[in-house]
């Protein structure tokens, strides 16, 4: 369709320009993509168009698909395609009622228009996207930072608890060669069995600072995680909490290095504790396919606000008081699934609690 005058060439000029200033504004004012300003945008565009009482305008872009009306009829329409890098994310169209417009009623200038529309919408989504690339390259690089500062205090933490450690278990023997009280003798047994496996998890800390080579092989694991969860029994028993434990597969074999792993399940028992109220129950339950094995702990403690569920694995980040935890526990845990090649992942466990899931490749 060709325009009667000039006049009304430049009242059309005067609203495509209009509409490509307020959709500017609306993109430089916008800190996130998301529907309300997508929305103003179609409802710029809108405002744009010859006939404009008449049109529709959709926009069907990444999660989002949205008009300024609803089309409940069939249409003639003017479309262009929202591309980043040459990939197709979505699109933007112009709709009219096919029972009152053909295709002759849209203006070349206003596919122009559109395609210009399209291309901004794209550029400002790309735009968001690298911010937010950039953002978790650097909460990485921050984590780097944490993590060698932590590895670094690691070396001369690890070297007093081992001497002191050292000294505990060779008293500890001393007095059990010298015991002749039964009930002494078996109180001794767990204090050099403690301090032996505490000098191994010691030995295994240093990880953080230094290349000590993981023992990895293939082993059976429920042993290590029935140890574990016997291991913290007098801590369910002082909390008045029950344990589940549920293997699908009780012939699972995974290769693994068998003290860190008891390390993260300790980590993540105790914190299923510390956060659950009595008579409550953690169950723990191993399952696989032909890849992966997962190791879920679910509690229906307090759980974990929203707004901290991205800092939950920083070193020395904590909510509990001070004198009661330091935030190294869920660090510790999250470097040593990462070194096993694996995952963790948490969720809300509704109504209440929270679900640690560890994914771990078999071979």
């Amino acid at each position: 369709m060709k325009l009667a005058s000039i006049e009304e060439k430049l009242k059309e000029r005067i609203k495509e320009l209009t509409c490509l200033y307020e959709i500017s504004q609306i993109i430089s004012q916008s800190n996130s993509v998301n529907n309300q300003v997508l929305q103003e945008i179609i409802l710029s565009t809108k405002k744009a168009w010859h006939y404009n009482d008449e049109a529709i305008i959709e926009i069907q872009i990444l999660d989002s698909n949205l008009s300024t009306s609803i089309i409940n009829e069939q249409t003639v329409y003017q479309t262009s395609p929202i591309t980043i890098t040459k990939n197709n994310i979505g699109y933007i169209k112009v709709h009219y009622p096919r029972s009152r417009f053909t295709e002759d009623y849209f203006l070349a200038d206003e596919q122009k228009l559109l395609d210009t529309i399209a291309h901004e919408i794209a550029n400002f989504i790309e735009k968001h996207q690298i911010l937010e690339k950039t953002t978790l390259l650097n909460q990485t690089i921050e984590r780097m930072d944490r993590l060698n500062i932590f590895g670094q205090m690691t070396a001369g933490i690890s070297h007093e608890l081992n001497t002191t450690l050292g000294n505990i278990l060779g008293f500890a023997e001393l007095i059990k060669i010298n015991n002749a009280d039964p009930e002494i003798d078996s109180d001794i047994s767990i204090i050099i069995n403690a301090a032996i496996y505490s000098r191994d998890v010691v030995k295994k800390l240093m990880y953080f600072s230094t290349e000590i080579p993981q023992q990895l092989k293939l082993q059976p694991l429920q042993p290590i995680i029935t140890f574990a969860v016997a291991f913290l029994k007098p801590n369910f028993l002082k909390k008045d909490i029950k344990s589940e434990l549920i293997f699908e597969d009780n012939t699972l074999n995974s290769k693994i290095d068998s003290v860190q792993l008891t390390q993260v399940l300790l980590n993540l028992l105790l914190n299923a504790i510390y956060a659950s109220p009595k008579k409550s129950i953690i169950r723990i339950t191993i399952k696989n396919d032909t890849k992966n094995l997962f190791i879920t702990i679910e509690d229906h403690g307090t759980g974990i606000p929203e707004n901290i569920k991205q800092k939950i694995f920083d070193p020395f980040f904590t909510t509990k008081p001070i004198n009661e935890g330091y935030g190294l526990g869920l660090s510790v845990v999250y470097s040593i699934i990462k070194s096993h090649n694996g995952e963790i992942f948490v969720k809300d466990n509704l109504p209440t609690g929270t679900i640690f899931i560890i994914k771990l490749p078999i071979q």
